[in-house]
């Protein structure tokens, strides 16, 4: 019997899973993070050991049997170069994990947890990304380069332009085009602050990300409850996320869509607000000559399985897999719908495909 893994790792947690030849999950463990940017090489060979050595134990399979091969679809594991610097640590100073290995961006294992021959996916989480892989093996990227040079869509992005539009409104440099008493009382509930000037050591000195970022869950709440600026706000994030597909499609093969349609995999917990988000990236499509549907996709399981399937292939190994079984479908987009009217139904212009200030 060969035993096949996978690893969905992230900058927090990761996750494990050991598969037989028949395709069925014999262990599902998790562990700490694995981004080598974060912790180092060694560290994330050393914390992959440990999480295969444990899902080993909870399947029943001897600690000195080999898996025939082992996905790594890790955060911060874009560049050959350290792929191959970690493929060489696990083989070197862990040889009796694995015979072969993949390594790959965490992205990648979300594409391939949905679709054996590739397609689209869409992080919107504290961050951005958008990667393409054709049937071919060619990978394309938008976005992806941080909060300092990028990150539209993102939880980082909402939040930051909620603090930009009540900064700006307050100065009189650039006065809000809706009322900003609502956002202004959740920023300084969540950063625990009175002033503006109370907020520049968490724009500077103590910044934190993800804290900075999870004000987006607050606004996301003041949408739910019809405050227009924080609508608005989640409409223009809805048309960065459009514009960052729109940027791929060029470079889609045709046997991705050879259905008619090309799968988006959307990963991230802004996603959780797709109902805010809607409008803005409908309208934004709309702008873009797009040959093919779009039908976006939420993964079921975790994206350790489409690492484990990935490495398998490249082993020739076709485990048996029931795709449906990995994802639920969120939205269909039809290129042939048009738009109603010239605005949107919460106030924003929607005339221009650029981001509208609000």
């Amino acid at each position: 019997m060969k035993y096949f893994g996978g690893v969905e790792g992230g900058a927090t947690h990761s996750r494990l899973v050991i598969c037989d030849e028949q395709g069925n999950s014999l262990a599902l463990t998790t562990g700490l993070g694995t981004n080598h940017w974060m912790v180092g090489i060694p560290e994330v060979a050393r914390r992959i050991t440990d999480m295969v050595q444990r899902a080993k134990e909870e399947a029943g399979i001897e600690s000195e049997v080999r898996l025939a091969s082992l996905g790594l679809s890790l955060s911060g594991c874009e560049q050959e170069a350290t792929n191959q610097e970690l493929e060489y640590e696990m083989r070197n100073t862990f040889p009796e994990i694995a015979d072969s290995y993949v390594v790959c961006s965490d992205t990648m294992g979300s594409v391939f947890t949905a679709s054996p021959i590739g397609g689209m996916v869409v992080i919107s989480g504290t961050g951005s990304n958008a990667l393409l892989r054709n049937p071919d093996g060619s990978t394309y990227t938008c976005g992806g380069w941080g909060h300092f040079m990028g990150d539209e869509g993102s939880a980082f992005y909402i939040a930051h332009e909620a603090m930009k539009i009540v900064f700006d409104d307050i100065d009189n440099l650039k006065k809000s085009r809706y009322p900003i008493d609502c956002v202004w009382e959740l920023i300084k509930q969540h950063f625990n602050v009175d002033t503006r000037f109370d907020l520049l050591p968490h724009c500077y000195a103590k910044f934190d990300k993800p804290f900075y970022a999870s004000l987006c869950k607050k606004l996301a709440h003041a949408a739910d409850q019809d405050d227009a600026l924080a609508k608005c706000i989640f409409n223009n994030a809805g048309r960065c996320i459009a514009r960052s597909i729109a940027a791929l499609i060029p470079k889609v093969q045709d046997e991705l869509v050879k259905t008619g349609y090309l799968s988006v995999v959307c990963v991230g917990s802004v996603w959780h607000s797709w109902h805010l988000l809607r409008e803005g990236f409908e309208h934004e499509m709309r702008q873009h000559d797009i040959p093919f549907d779009l039908r976006l996709v939420t993964i079921t399981k975790s994206m350790a399985y489409g690492a484990c399937y990935l490495a398998a292939d490249a082993i020739e190994m076709r485990l048996p897999r029931n795709y449906l079984d990995n994802f639920d479908v969120m939205y269909h987009y039809h290129t042939k719908e048009k738009p109603t009217n010239g605005h949107s139904s919460n106030g924003c212009s929607s005339a221009e495909s650029i981001v509208v200030r609000c």
